[in-house]
């Protein structure tokens, strides 16, 4: 069910020393009938500099598309070799015996970002060498200059110099993939994730491992969600809580001004047994578990990776300084780019942070707004259905609208995310997307909770009370919550985001990748049949300088050509959504204890999902070198502390677990502790509800007309019930409200110190790392250490 093989039953071996038939990199470009023209002179001048590096450039023309084909020299891959042995970190990754090709297109992708033109014009060129003839003293201005003018490779993508950069896919690997692992029929058996690491790179392998190992331990929470509903539903036909709601003939207020009218309480008979069935006595057990199953979960999953990263030789490894060792390949005569720190730029970035959490937190306060409209506009309608349920129609409709900005929001989150990125001007690669990382978790986790902590804790609690109601902007009357309590708001309200967020993102994430390279193969001519001839060098070894003829070639670029684009946050898209899938299933987990459930459900598809997106419908991801899924193991935690304050809020303030405690002990028939033949909870609705009489002039003529206060038979009634501990003579918080908010959070303290211990005694008790792999580092290590003395002594 996602989780990696036995590690005899994979290809453990590094591939091949890249093989003569294959390139390490392709550029694609539009052909263009007029040499004079910019992008055509930038194009060249590009080539020439990687020409300029012993690049082996291949160029082949298609109708009105140019392909490159790029070949590095051999001399690059042994500098890079050793580099690594010299290094501080990387050290002990350096002992590979053959370069696979997955190393080489890593360092030929760094190399073409980093290789500059310098495309000013001819007139600018003149004024540049005649100034600097003039007097050497200009030469730094001189050098400033062409630091301004010189274009990347990235630059050239966004003028349209080239249209395309790829890595080419190679097919047997490609085919051996499919076959254990891109298939839909391999749902529910392992992943070879070393061969993936061999054709993907670490990174990519790293996050399969995580999702593999994530949806492996998510099988025994579902199990105990499934255990908590069903506890509830067993309660059905002998809970006294919904017998009471069914045969009350208690008549409640109305929930507008309006086109509302009195309502009996009987009438809400469904909503309360859905109520009981996530609010119960096996939610706060629950909670707990999930809470230290988070940390369980990340503890395990340190062991687990640490085993992998250990057999690939990467467990010392150091990003920096794998960029700094390939700087120094790409250009042996480079500066290293210093670290800096601004005050103004991290002020500025802070405010730019806090602008955009209030203004996703205002869409909150919009949505909240619209649903109010929303169950006005309803109460008024001519419809009886919507009239009778416009409050639960309200929140449907908001979870729905909610959803939408959800997809709105992405964009704009990510574009944000990325121009702050580019105001603090991080020093490397690796600090840039940990700091993208952040904001945009950020922005996400704000765009998807903020309107659930205003559903799980200021909805119905904010409202007021006949005669007092709050409204907005004078006139619109917030939400209450069900007699039956609050949380299954929160249920629907999740369980819609969740399942149209899941359901809808996979239908699109498969079905928008394949479309497009339908509609691709259906604009580009076919080519014919490659020749035999190639065809047999292609599956032998073949000599080097053995090469395919240029149509077989062309062919193949064709192929990867018309996949989908990939760029260097594809993965991470990945990531984000599966660790917003965590939060659903840890922070909220009391209102929903099925979303693990559904998250299992989900992550057996996506691990297939993402598996053939990369494999035959993406082009080839370049694959990256890592030991860790970096700051992301930082998020996992900050939602699992998160979780704990959540989860003990969500139980103590908005489940009624508390009000229900202090009836049983304090209020309710068994309170003096004698026998009783009833059940201790007989009473406890009712003990909710306060009373407000419509002979009193502030009610009926300022919240409600007389024409609402009839029922049906047009029966007038003079005073109506709502949820509150107020006294029905002046509307004041009776002793019971007190103390009922002073055990709540005397729980909500008690529990957080109980589930914090207990994740530290967790975190405690599980080594990060299995013995077997420190003793096996330790041996490496000496091991290694011995041969380097035999070589220095001989």
């Amino acid at each position: 069910m996602g989780v990696v093989r036995e590690n005899g039953n994979e290809q453990t071996s590094l591939p091949p020393v890249h093989t003569p038939l294959s390139y390490d990199y392709v550029l694609v470009a539009k052909t263009s009938n007029n040499q004079d023209k910019g992008a055509f002179k930038k194009q060249i001048e590009y080539i020439e500099e990687l020409k300029k590096k012993n690049m082996r450039v291949t160029r082949i023309v298609d109708d009105d598309l140019i392909f490159y084909g790029i070949q590095a020299p051999k001399e690059i891959f042994e500098k890079y070799r050793y580099l690594l042995k010299v290094s501080d970190a990387c050290n002990w990754s350096s002992d590979q015996s053959n370069m696979p090709l997955s190393t080489r297109i890593r360092i030929v992708h760094f190399i073409l970002n980093h290789t500059p033109i310098h495309s000013g014009g001819e007139k600018d060129s003149f004024k540049i060498i005649f100034v600097f003839h003039l007097d050497s003293k200009f030469f730094d201005i001189i050098l400033f200059y062409l630091l301004i003018f010189s274009e990347g490779l990235r630059d050239l993508m966004k003028m349209k110099v080239f249209e395309a950069r790829f890595c080419l896919h190679e097919k047997k690997k490609q085919r051996e993939l499919k076959e254990t692992w891109a298939r839909w029929t391999a749902c529910l058996q392992g992943q070879p994730i070393t061969a993936v690491r061999n054709y993907f790179g670490e990174k990519v392998a790293l996050y399969y491992l995580w999702l593999g190992w994530y949806t492996y331990l998510l099988i025994p929470p579902a199990l105990i969600g499934i255990i908590v509903f069903l506890y509830g539903l067993a309660f059905f036909n002998t809970s006294p809580l919904i017998k009471e709601v069914c045969e009350a003939d208690t008549v409640m207020c109305p929930l507008c001004d309006t086109g509302c009218k009195v309502w009996q309480l009987s009438g809400t008979c469904t909503y309360a047994k859905v109520s009981l069935l996530f609010d119960n006595n096996g939610t706060v057990l629950f909670a707990m578990f999930m809470a230290v199953w988070a940390t369980l979960f990340l503890e395990f999953w340190k062991r687990h990776r640490a085993s992998y990263v250990c057999e690939w030789k990467v467990s010392d490894w150091c990003e920096e300084e794998e960029e700094l060792i390939l700087e120094i390949v790409n250009n042996a005569k480079c500066e290293p780019k210093e670290h800096k720190h601004s005050y103004l730029r991290s002020t500025l970035v802070l405010i730019c942070v806090t602008v955009m959490i209030l203004l996703i937190i205002g869409l909150t306060h919009a949505l909240v707004v619209f649903r109010v409209i929303a169950a006005g506009l309803m109460a008024e309608g001519s419809w009886d259905f919507l009239r009778s349920h416009s409050n639960s129609g309200a929140m449907m409709l908001g979870a729905v609208l909610h959803y939408l900005i959800i997809i709105v929001m992405t964009r704009v989150n990510r574009i944000v995310a990325m121009k702050l990125c580019e105001i603090e001007e991080t020093r490397s690669f690796a600090a840039t997307e940990k700091s993208f990382t952040v904001k945009m978790f950020t922005f996400q986790f704000f765009t998807y909770f903020s309107s659930l902590f205003y559903v799980a804790f200021f909805l119905g609690r904010i409202n007021g009370h006949p005669g007092g109601y709050v409204r907005l902007a004078g006139k619109w009357r917030l939400e209450e919550c069900h007699p039956s309590g609050c949380l299954t708001d929160l249920f629907i309200q999740m369980a819609i985001i969740m399942v149209l967020k899941q359901t809808i993102n996979n239908i699109f994430e498969f079905t928008g990748p394949w479309l497009s390279r339908w509609l691709k193969r259906r604009r580009v001519k076919k080519l014919q049949r490659k020749c035999a001839h190639c065809y047999l060098k292609e599956e032998s070894e073949g000599k080097y300088g053995a090469e395919l003829c240029e149509n077989c070639k062309l062919k193949d670029w064709l192929n990867n050509y018309r996949l989908n684009n990939v760029d260097s946050f594809s993965l991470f898209s990945e990531f984000l959504e599966m660790v917003i899938q965590f939060s659903f299933t840890t922070v909220f987990v009391a209102a929903f204890p099925l979303a693990p459930l559904l998250a299992l459900f989900n992550n057996i598809i996506e691990i297939r999902l993402d598996a053939i997106k990369m494999v035959t419908l993406e082009r080839r991801l370049v694959p990256k070198k890592t030991n860790d899924i970096g700051v992301w193991t930082d998020v996992l935690e900050a939602i699992g502390v998160l979780a704990v304050i959540t989860n003990g809020l969500v139980i103590g303030v908005s489940s009624d677990f508390i009000p229900r405690l202090v009836y049983r002990y304090r209020y309710g028939p068994c309170a003096n502790g004698t026998v009783t033949d009833i059940d201790c909870m007989v009473g406890y609705i009712s003990n909710t509800l306060s009373i407000a009489r419509i002979n009193e002039h502030n009610f009926i003529y300022n919240e409600s007309s007389a024409s609402q206060m009839t029922i049906p038979g047009d029966w007038n009634v003079t005073y109506c019930s709502y949820k509150d501990y107020r006294s029905n003579e002046d509307y004041s918080l009776t002793p019971q409200f007190w103390l009922i908010l002073a055990v709540r959070f005397a729980f909500v303290i008690l529990f957080e110190h109980v589930v914090v211990i207990c994740k530290f005694i967790a975190a405690w008790f599980v080594p990060s790392a299995p013995m077997q792999v420190k003793n096996d580092r330790l041996f490496d290590k000496l091991q290694r250490l011995k041969e380097e003395l035999s070589s220095f002594e001989v």
